[in-house]
């Protein structure tokens, strides 16, 4: 069974204006590109068209405006997305969306997730509210996901904590998104989030915003004697055991965020495992076109048996439980 781990959709209440057959483009408060509404986010039966063309089964649906949001909306997308499930069955599996610093009432919507929707993750962004993901505040989040056997989505953060840089260009959201990705990964691994949550699953976005390229890199740097950063209380700081452990034990990476290109997969098997990685499209935001996700699903197979893991063989990483599509 293909599954579509990274696919997006905004329910119409949520969006303000019909957008008709335009493509509406918000910008943040610093005049920064953040984020494109158009009539493909709430229109699912086109979705079920595009997966019948390229033949995926089924799509883990995920709502950008859910990720890291008040209450009121995080409880309107979770419906939204089991009633999904109910007009399409077997073709949508819903998400849970509830804000990881929402104390007891976010905590308390987790749970209906969980326990009344029978959803089996929850997503969240890798930045917000100019927190970053190691923060101290996030302790019971993890202890809560942990409790109720769920995995943790962290798609790329739709407004950056410090976005000054990405400031022309569209670069926030080209590479900035990319790059706290990555830092997101250092920080759940070097933070110890694993080794006091040794059982966590974490699906990180976008082959982690391309972390492959820099794994090296990055794996010099955590020797910290070496670079002298050794008893620094904020640079020396390892987890208990090597950075790869932790991407063959706990993190899950998936093939979304690159438009489609082949290239970035090939790239990620470099340096992680294709027992770890699954298939996602971004569809409908990065990938609007049909025949786009259809190549893309034939490049991936093309790829022999890491390809066929990737599109099939590890949905049990994320979905311990039973899914019928």
């Amino acid at each position: 069974m293909i599954v579509d781990f990274q696919h997006h959709f905004t329910p119409r209440e949520l969006i303000k204006a019909d957008p008709g057959d335009r493509l509406v483009l918000n910008y943040d408060a610093l005049g920064a590109p953040s984020y494109t509404v158009h009539s493909l986010l709430y229109d699912l039966d086109e979705h079920v068209r595009m997966m019948d063309v390229a033949g995926i089964d089924a799509a883990w649906l995920t709502s950008a405006a859910g990720m890291c949001a008040d209450l009121e909306s995080s409880r309107l997308i979770n419906d939204k997305a089991k009633k999904a499930e109910r007009d399409y069955p077997g073709r949508f599996i819903g998400a849970a969306h509830a804000h990881p610093l929402g104390g007891a009432d976010a905590f308390k919507e987790l749970a209906r997730c969980r326990h009344e929707l029978g959803f089996q993750g929850v997503t969240i962004c890798s930045e917000f509210d100019g927190k970053w993901i190691d923060d101290p505040g996030m302790e019971p989040f993890w202890n809560e996901v942990e409790k109720l056997g769920m995995f943790v989505f962290v798609h790329p953060a739709l407004k950056l904590n410090h976005a000054q840089q990405f400031d022309a260009y569209d670069t926030a959201r080209g590479v900035g998104r990319e790059f706290s990705l990555i830092m997101a990964t250092i920080r759940l691994i070097n933070s110890g989030v694993f080794d006091r949550h040794p059982g966590l699953t974490v699906h990180m976005a976008h082959l982690s915003g391309g972390i492959a390229g820099m794994l090296a890199r990055i794996r010099s740097f955590q020797d910290k004697e070496f670079w002298g950063t050794a008893g620094n209380p904020r640079h020396g700081v390892t987890p208990k055991r090597d950075f790869d452990y932790y991407i063959r034990n706990n993190l899950v990476f998936d093939t979304a965020g690159f438009a489609g290109g082949i290239g970035a997969v090939k790239a990620g098997l470099c340096e992680i495992p294709a027992s770890r990685i699954v298939f996602a499209t971004d569809y409908p935001q990065e990938i609007r076109k049909r025949e786009i996700v259809r190549d893309f699903v034939r490049e991936i197979r093309a790829l022999g048996a890491d390809g066929e893991r990737i599109l099939s063989g590890n949905v049990a990483l994320l979905f311990k439980e039973p899914v019928h599509a």
